[in-house]
């Protein structure tokens, strides 16, 4: 495991966090806890000591089950806790809010689900456009000075929006998504960061499992599963980045003896992102752990990816179906 520093934490952070969301089973197609359990102490256990999560992923079933496994795991003061706030939900429909009140409600209930007496990281999971960002960055500054939270953190948020935030209170962390697929980020979210010392949390490392090299033209989606609504996965469009997996994982294995799924993860890490956020529900699907450390992609094998990404996807679709109503 590869450590970084993040403003506001004593604790150094794993590079290769924990993605909690498929845990919470919600959009996932439904998740076994003891499942959920194992996955959560194999990853401690791998070194792995950051877990986000959040109120929303399973309208609390996921902060419910990280709370029970970190607290089998012994581990507490040595992890990370990174969970979010101002999502609301109404009969399955979710929503943005981001009232003072609700906030405070969230923080007692994620800390009760958690069965922590603190969180290392509160993130503001989603702007609310009702809600002008400097009062709840004020709000949380007024939560870390309680000791409640450690460092402030945004998710989803652009350059604007942060700069904004960053008048009230200290950011430590940004989390949007990105990966080999999804990179809206590069042209001014990223460098903003950059710049003003912002930790970037990259969630859907592997793109909801596209680039895992185990989904087909075939593979079928249940339920509520998200990825019946992800454009990517629509039949039209699947066949294309299936074909640019394919050739991707050719070339891992040719380059560096890896799998595509290791070239995915470890090129979100040489992108100059601190922490990659990887989504997992089962043990098993950790095991390739291990092969994403010890080796580098230079700027050579960066651009022969880029190369490979534009034969098969000329106009990249973003991660925008996601964004939960305002």
């Amino acid at each position: 495991m590869e450590y970084i520093k993040i403003n506001g934490l004593d604790l150094k952070a794993g590079r290769i966090a924990l993605g909690t969301w498929a845990i919470g089973g919600w959009l996932w197609g439904g998740q076994e806890e003891q499942n959920s359990i194992d996955t959560i102490l194999k990853a401690i256990d791998l070194g792995i000591n950051v877990i986000d999560t959040a109120p929303v992923y399973g309208f609390g079933v996921s902060e419910e089950v990280c709370g029970k496994a970190i607290k089998l795991s012994g581990k507490r003061d040595k992890l990370l806790i990174a969970t979010k706030c101002g999502l609301d939900w109404y009969n399955g429909k979710v929503f943005r809010n981001s009232q003072k009140q609700r906030i405070l409600k969230e923080i007692d209930d994620s800390l009760r689900r958690l069965d922590c007496d603190y969180i290392d990281i509160y993130q503001l999971h989603w702007h609310d456009k009702n809600v002008p960002c400097e009062e709840t960055a004020e709000l949380l500054n007024t939560l870390r000075d309680k000791g409640k939270i450690k460092a402030i953190g945004t998710s989803n948020f652009s350059a604007e929006l942060m700069e904004r935030f960053r008048k009230e209170a200290p950011l430590a962390t940004n989390q949007p998504p990105y990966n080999l697929f999804e990179r809206g980020i590069e042209e001014e979210v990223l460098p903003y960061c950059k710049v003003h010392g912002i930790a970037t949390l990259a969630y859907g490392a592997i793109c909801r499992g596209l680039l895992s090299g185990k989904i087909t033209e075939d593979t079928v989606f249940e339920g509520d599963d998200i990825r019946r609504m992800d454009p990517k996965f629509k039949a039209k469009n699947r066949k294309n980045y299936l074909n640019a997996v394919a050739e991707l994982d050719n070339y891992a294995k040719e380059k560096y003896g890896k799998t595509v799924l290791e070239l995915s993860i470890r090129w979100i890490l040489d992108m100059n992102i601190e922490l990659a956020l990887w989504g997992a529900r089962k043990p098993a699907q950790l095991d390739s752990l291990e092969g994403i450390f010890g080796w580098n992609i230079n700027k050579e094998d960066k651009a022969k990816i880029d190369e490979i990404l534009n034969k098969y996807i000329p106009e990249s679709i973003g991660a925008e179906f996601m964004a939960p109503g305002e």
